[in-house]
């Protein structure tokens, strides 16, 4: 090929001038690494080697059955707009895709395969396609139009335009070798930052943000939200729909909507374990572009979607992005899953050091305490000094009050005291008996540390849930209730389901009770109307302050 091509370019009438320009072209088209600038830069090379007015370049796909980016010349933004949608392959253009070789026209009209210009493109007549190939496959299609001065592209146009696309190739081949390293350094890099924050028992929900977050940025995507089931050991099979537990982007009403999956192609990528690429998606909204990665654990273990969004009219996703990005969900999966076996390992661990501990207060300290307990009142019931008496019958109301405390502690210990072992078993039974004979599937989340809820915000937590659900229960004609409790500066307890609304009798009476109990508590009471149709009621009172003595 570049024999041939050293050929040509010496049986060229071609001017020492032009001799130049194409050697000037050619060191322009190598100077640089950024394969962006690189393939602008070929465009801008080529029109003023051939001296014309405009200019294209069009990158094909990995299928090579069209163009996937489209970089022009000569064209004003205004002019661009006016257009329209970039060419993607149609015509004069798809004809060099069929058919990778130089096409040289007098007037591009009047070929068969011309299938015209959309409105306020410019005329253009004269025309001389190129492909640029890199390691000997067809990378893009440099296109060429309207020469100088009404004239037509020679032959010479024609070799000197094909010496420079070899150039290019080399040169495109470097900027995308170089591209693909720097691409997959930074996915790496953000790979081993989620296994880092997950390994440094960071809080799970902040490294889906994390995950996020440095999806968006990398991939260049507008939105990106991660899709879990509600329960991540229920059957796959069994899972009917999926919530948002993360979210990057620009419109926070995504994080925490249900996406059904039966019906979507989220779903679809879930039932699947495959990765889809979508022109528009409308599962959580409606967007553009749309690269839908399953967070697999294995060949058959999905536990939720990864799904890079752009907006409408946006250029989708690059197809090389493809394999990296596929790369980072499937590590970042693994971390996610990894992070969670040792979070149940060491909560396993502490269950049976627990039950240890217990164990030994029971079977040593107990039994010790007991045998005091009965060589003092053995004591006592021989003595006949009545002080004595009076020490000993205390000492063994000591034993038996330190006995007490001590099975309360045994008690604790099995039961988690520190996991809020007071409210969340009643929290608990109050869902239990307003959803058990409803048919309501319910979805219950509890965290923070709930032991410090007591006293009359414990009261109002219990009042506050039972007559959230008993309105969800008996007037929403819902079909699923999401229940969260969770306690931070505030305690929080959200109540959303997928019903019909509250009537307004309601509103006016039982939600006027839970408003008085949040303001009693100084905190608040909303209730809001789903987009995708129910009520969510959310009731928040600040925590009661610890006085330093305590």
């Amino acid at each position: 090929m570049l024999t041939e091509m050293q050929d040509r370019i010496e049986q060229m009438t071609a001017s020492r001038e032009q001799f130049d320009g194409l050697l000037e072209a050619m060191l322009t088209v190598s100077s640089g690494l950024d394969l962006a600038a690189t393939l602008r830069r070929t465009v801008d090379a080529a029109i003023r080697l051939v001296d014309c007015r405009y200019g294209a370049l069009g990158v094909l796909n990995d299928s090579g059955d069209r163009l996937q980016e489209f970089i022009y010349a000569g064209i004003d933004e205004h002019t661009r707009l006016l257009i329209g949608d970039l060419p993607t392959g149609h015509g004069l253009l798809g004809l060099l895709i069929d058919r990778p070789t130089p096409l040289r026209l007098d007037n591009l009209a009047q070929h068969t395969a011309s299938s015209g210009f959309p409105a306020h493109h410019p005329p253009m007549r004269t025309f001389l396609g190129v492909p640029i190939r890199v390691r000997g496959q067809v990378y893009a299609n440099l296109y060429l139009t309207e020469k100088d001065g009404s004239h037509s592209f020679t032959e010479d146009d024609e070799i000197l335009v094909q010496a420079l696309a070899a150039a290019a190739g080399i040169a495109i081949d470097n900027a995308r070798l170089f591209e693909q390293a720097r691409e997959r350094q930074q996915w790496q890099q953000a790979t081993s930052e989620i296994r880092g924050e997950l390994l440094a028992a960071i809080d799970p929900s902040e490294v889906l943000d994390l995950i996020a977050r440095r999806a968006r940025h990398l991939a260049g995507a507008d939105h990106v939200l991660i899709a879990r089931p509600d329960d991540l050991d229920q059957e796959s099979a069994d899972v009917t729909t999926l919530t948002v537990t993360a979210y990057a982007g620009n419109d926070p009403s995504v994080h925490g909507m249900r996406i059904g999956v039966d019906d979507t192609v989220t779903g679809r990528v879930y039932r699947t374990g495959k990765l889809i690429q979508v022109p528009d998606m409308s599962d959580a909204g409606r967007h553009g572009p749309a690269l839908l990665l399953p967070l697999r654990v294995s060949a058959d273990a999905v536990t939720g979607i990864l799904a890079l969004i752009r907006t409408l009219g946006r250029e989708p996703f690059d197809d090389r992005q493809l394999p990296l990005a596929a790369a980072f969900a499937d590590q970042a999966a693994l971390a996610l899953k990894l992070a969670d076996d040792q979070r149940q390992l060491a909560a396993m661990s502490l269950i049976a050091d627990r039950d240890r501990i217990a164990r030994d207060l029971h079977d040593h300290v107990i039994q010790r305490l007991f045998a005091h307990g009965l060589h003092l009142q053995s004591a006592h019931s021989r003595t006949r000094i009545p002080e004595a008496r009076r020490r000993l019958s205390d000492m063994i109301d000591d034993v038996q009050d330190i006995i007490t405390d001590v099975r309360t502690a045994i008690f604790d210990l099995h039961g988690g005291g520190d996991d809020g072992f007071a409210l969340r078993p009643a929290l608990t039974a109050i869902i239990t008996e307003q959803t058990g004979e409803s048919g309501l599937r319910t979805t219950v989340r509890m965290s923070g540390p709930m032991n410090v809820i007591t006293g009359p915000l414990a009261d109002h937590a219990e009042a506050v849930l039972r007559e959230a659900l008993s309105n969800v229960a008996h007037h929403a004609h819902a079909h699923h209730v999401d229940v969260t409790v969770s306690v931070d500066d505030d305690l929080t307890i959200c109540v959303a389901d997928d019903g019909i609304g509250l009537p307004d009798t309601i509103a006016r009476s039982g939600l006027h009770n839970l408003t008085a109990r949040a303001q009693q508590a100084g905190g608040t009471c909303t209730v809001a109307t789903l987009d995708t149709g129910g009520t969510r009621l959310t009731w928040s009172a600040p925590l009661p302050e610890v006085s330093e003595a305590t």
